[in-house]
C-alpha cells in the first residue's frame, strides 16, 4: 500500500512498483487515517508511508498501523531534510522498519530510476520478510540505558546452537538459525582481546543497533572505540548517533576528517563517506573518503573493515547486522584472516539475511546469534582477561 497526500506521487510510486511482475499495490491512498481504513478491507504485506500528510501524518498512523497489523512491514519516505530525518529516525524507533529518501519533487520522481530501483528492492525485501515472519521489531523508550523486552522470535523460542566442547565461554562459537541443517562452519574466536570493535548493518539496521548498543550497556560498557557504517544518506547518519546517545546512553557522533579515536566513544560513518582509519605515532584517526562505492554502497562496511585490521592487527572484533547484499562478508575475512574475531546476526531475527548471511556463509564467523544476544556477547568478549 502507498500512502502519500500527493495523488500524482502516489501514481508514480504505484507504477514504479507494478512495473516489477512480483509486485502488486493493492492501495493507494491519501493520508494515515485513510490507510487504517484500508487495512480494514485488505491484506497488505508493505506499507510505503510518507510523512507530512493532512487528516493523519504518518508518525501519527505508524504505531496504529503497527497495532492493527502486526506482522505489517512500514517503509518510510521522505525528501531529504534535517527535518524529515529526524522524523524517520523517531519512526524507526517506533517501529518502522527501513525509511527511503524520496525526490523533493514530482518532476525528479518522474526521471528518478535509482530511486525506482531502491523502492523497488526495498519493497520486495521487506515483502519477503513479511510471509517469513522474520526480524525482530520493537519500539525504543526516552534512552533508560535498559535493553527492551524481546519480541518472539524464531530464534529465541527454539535456537539450534552449535559449541566446541573445548572453548572459553565468552569465546565459544555459537550458531543460531532458522534452520539447523545450514550449512555454516564456525571458527574459534581469537583469544585477543580486542582493542576496538567494528559494526556494519543496513536495512533495518537502526533498530538492530539501538537493541546492541543498549543491551551492551546494560551488560556494563566497553572501554574500546566501537565503529559503526550503517548503510545511510548524509543528515541521517548524525542523527542515528543522536538517537543511539539518547536511546542507548551511550556517547555517539558522526565521524570527522582527521579526529582522533578514543575509547569507549561510537563514531558513526557519515552518508557518502568511507570512514577507514590512520594509525600515528601509536594513535589512531578517522580518515574520510570519496572513494568509489563498494557493494554499491558508500559509506561501506568492506573498506571500513580492511582499514581496521591495517590499523589495529588482530586485536579486532567484528560484527555485520541485517542487511541487503553482501557488504562486509569480504571485509570479515579479512578481519578473520588476520586473527581477528567475527560475528554475525542471524537470519531469524534478521529483517534481511543477506550481509550477515553471506559473512557467515564464508566460514570465518565465531557466532552466530539473535540480535538480543549479542550485546551481552560483544560486552562479555571485549572485558574478558586475554
Amino acid at each position: 500500500m502507498v500512502v502519500d497526500d500527493s495523488a500524482v506521487v502516489r501514481g508514480l510510486e504505484t507504477r514504479m512498483l507494478e512495473a516489477d511482475p512480483e509486485i502488486k499495490v493493492v492501495a493507494s491512498v491519501g493520508n494515515g487515517q485513510a490507510a487504517l481504513q484500508a487495512l480494514d478491507r485488505i491484506d497488505v504485506e508493505v506499507v510505503v508511508l510518507d510523512i507530512e500528510m493532512p487528516v493523519m501524518d504518518g508518525l501519527t498512523a505508524l504505531p496504529k498501523i503497527i497495532e492493527k497489523k502486526p506482522g505489517i512491514r512500514v517503509l518510510m519516505s521522505s525528501t531529504l531534510t534535517h527535518k524529515n530525518a529526524e522524523i524517520s529516525m523517531k519512526a524507526m524507533e517506533l517501529g518502522a522498519t527501513d525509511y527511503i529518501p524520496k525526490p523533493s519533487s514530482s518532476k525528479e520522481l518522474t526521471g528518478a530510476g535509482d530511486f525506482q530501483e531502491l523502492l523497488v528492492s526495498k519493497v520486495k525485501v521487506l515483502g519477503a520478510s513479511a510471509r517469513r515472519g522474520t526480524g525482530v521489531r520493537r519500539t525504543f523508550g526516552a534512552g533508560t540505558g535498559t535493553a527492551p523486552a524481546a519480541a518472539a522470535s524464531p530464534a529465541s523460542a527454539a535456537p539450534a546452537v552449535a559449541k566446541p566442547a573445548a572453548a572459553a565461554p565468552a569465546a565459544a562459537p555459537r550458531v543460531s538459525l532458522l534452520s539447523p541443517t545450514a550449512p555454516i562452519q564456525l571458527r574459534q574466536a581469537s583469544t585477543e582481546r580486542p582493542d576496538v570493535i567494528a559494526i556494519g548493518s543496513s536495512t533495518g539496521g537502526p533498530q538492530a543497533l539501538f537493541t546492541v548498543l543498549t543491551a551492551l550497556k546494560a551488560a556494563g560498557g566497553v572501554e574500546q572505540p566501537i565503529l559503526i557504517t550503517q548503510h545511510m544518506p548524509p543528515t541521517f547518519t548524525a542523527i542515528l548517533a543522536e538517537h543511539i546517545t539518547r536511546i542507548a546512553g551511550l556517547s555517539a557522533k558522526e565521524a570527522t576528517q582527521g579526529e582522533k579515536i578514543n575509547g569507549g566513544m561510537i563514531y558513526i560513518a557519515p552518508g557518502d563517506w568511507h570512514m577507514l582509519i590512520d594509525s600515528k605515532g601509536g594513535e589512531r584517526y578517522v580518515h574520510l573518503e570519496q572513494g568509489e562505492p563498494e557493494n554499491f554502497c558508500r559509506p561501506a562496511v568492506d573498506p571500513m573493515f580492511r582499514s581496521i585490521v591495517k590499523a589495529y592487527g588482530k586485536k579486532v572484533l567484528a560484527c555485520v547486522l541485517t542487511g541487503m547484499g553482501a557488504d562486509g562478508a569480504k571485509g570479515g575475512k579479512v578481519v578473520a584472516e588476520a586473527g581477528g574475531t567475527v560475528i554475525a546476526q542471524d537470519e531469524a531475527s534478521s529483517v534481511v539475511w543477506g550481509m550477515p548471511g553471506a559473512t557467515a556463509q564464508t566460514g570465518v564467523c565465531s557466532a552466530v546469534l539473535p540480535i538480543d544476544e549479542i550485546g551481552s556477547y560483544i560486552q562479555k568478549f571485549a572485558t574478558r582477561r586475554a
